[in-house]
């Protein structure tokens, strides 16, 4: 299986919805189609 590679700009974006946007992470990673650990990760 190949990974999917991100763009840091759509990185960035997801990780300003959670930060900026008080979204959740799981809410966050579930709008974008996104592993919720990744998406904590990303953040870290």
């Amino acid at each position: 299986m190949t990974r999917k590679k991100y763009s840091n700009e759509f990185k960035l974006d997801a990780i300003k919805l959670v930060l900026n946007q008080g979204y959740t992470g799981a809410d966050a990673a579930k709008r974008l189609g996104i592993n919720a650990k990744m998406l904590r990760r990303w953040i870290r």
